[in-house]
């Protein structure tokens, strides 16, 4: 064998081995999510301290925000960098360590007050969201990377998929703990569990395999990224598209965000219930993942995005319509679809942009530009629930959903070449 085929030889073993050891990753930490669900099980959690609807609603917009709102302040020292795995391990230890946090706290929550408490939690769901925003630019750069263009949308899907797989089950099992034991066991073990899925999730990730490459910034020299941001903005009309789009999706998801409680507080289902109804919306997200990552790659993701707007247009819809359980079954499994939509569609999408250079200032424009939607989101459902009933917040989320759809259809007039 020559020494040229033996260096694609290794090359094409890293591709592989780093594959399986992030798709690993990605199961155990969805396998985490399922156990500490941020639709679910950590709003059912808080619902004992408090029955505010905005507070509850908070705690996926926490989540989400964290992560979008730090992507575009870590860009200028991710294009210094010759190597990203270093910083995604120190990162990504803040957005794992507060699972521990709560199962500490729930523990201990008997002896506490319900203000220390509610407190505390935020902190923790904030310190977690942020760690997340912290580790997401760099670790989308380090995938563009070490994946090929061919395969991010299958890689993001099947990760997703295999994620959502392991979650969906372990919803169900936080479910039936909630269910057979008593406060504080009941919740200290859901958190615990997921505690334990981070720690062999991060042993996955840190096994990936990375080289050296050059930075695309000199060491101490500086970028003056909001320049780089008007100019990028000014001069990229479909990325603008993009945007507008993307913040009119994260708008309308706020509405999930009040599914579970609505579930049990208006519709009578119990915790048991719940776990399933978890389930088939995170199993729906499993399905809907390698589907739509394949038929991003072959048809273009544009195509994807208008369909998971149409997605998330339906599933408000019939929620503000039927009352029956069996049918939320399908407005969760509806929801699912739509968030692998709003989530890693939009991920991949976003790593279409720009030269090597601009791309971790495009990763981070996709998402903190559009975090003022995804925090404004759970307060503008909220208030409408608190004014108007939740039918009312269901039809205001239907016709958001309805103009991500126009914009999705708009996006589809526009094409972008690739760059590699």
């Amino acid at each position: 064998m020559s020494e040229g085929s033996s260096q694609v030889g290794t090359a094409h073993d890293h591709v592989r081995f780093n594959t399986i050891v992030n798709i690993m990753d990605g199961v155990f930490f969805g396998s985490a999510l399922g156990f500490a669900s941020f639709i679910t099980i950590i709003p059912l959690f808080v619902s004992q301290l408090t029955d505010s609807p905005i507070l509850i609603g908070l705690i996926p917009a926490i989540h989400a925000v964290g992560w979008q709102l730090p992507q575009l302040f870590t860009s200028s020292r991710i294009r210094r960098l010759s190597r990203y795995k270093p910083m995604v391990l120190a990162m990504t230890t803040f957005e794992r360590l507060p699972f521990l946090g709560l199962a500490l706290l729930a523990w201990f929550l008997p002896g506490l007050s319900r203000t220390t408490a509610l407190t505390v939690v935020f902190i923790l769901l904030i310190w977690q969201g942020v760690g997340g925003g912290l580790t997401a630019t760099v670790w989308q750069s380090m995938v563009s990377k070490i994946i090929p263009r061919p395969w991010r949308g299958r890689f993001f899907g099947t990760q997703s998929s295999a994620a959502n797989l392991l979650a969906s089950i372990t919803a169900v099992v936080a479910g039936q703990i909630l269910e057979r034991y008593n406060s504080p066991l009941d919740f200290t073990l859901c958190f615990l569990l997921a505690s334990g899925s981070m720690v062999i999730s991060f042993f996955f990730l840190a096994a990936t395999r990375e080289d050296d490459h050059a930075p695309s910034l000199p060491i101490g020299h500086r970028a003056n990224t909001w320049a780089e941001v008007k100019r990028l903005l000014a001069s990229d009309v479909d990325f603008r598209w993009f945007l507008l789009q993307k913040f009119f999706f994260q708008l309308g998801m706020g509405a999930f965000s009040y599914y579970a409680v609505y579930a049990v507080g208006e519709l009578g289902a119990g915790a048991g219930l719940v776990g399933w109804l978890t389930g088939v919306l995170i199993f729906c997200d499993m399905l809907a993942n390698p589907i739509l990552g394949v038929l991003g790659d072959r048809k273009g993701h544009r195509v994807v995005l208008l369909f998971g707007a149409l997605t998330g247009l339906l599933s408000v819809v019939l929620a503000g319509w039927l009352t029956s359980i069996p049918a939320w079954f399908v407005i969760f499994g509806l929801a699912g679809v739509a968030s692998v939509v709003g989530w890693t569609t939009t991920m991949v999408f976003s790593l279409e942009f720009g030269s090597p250079d601009e791309q971790s200032t495009y990763i981070g424009m996709a998402n903190t530009l559009v975090a003022p939607a995804t925090l404004a989101s759970p307060f503008l459902a909220g208030w409408c629930i608190d004014s108007f009933g939740y039918a009312a917040m269901y039809r205001a989320a239907a016709v958001v959903f309805l103009v991500a759809v126009v914009l999705s259809y708009r996006l589809l007039g526009h094409h972008k070449p690739k760059i590699d």
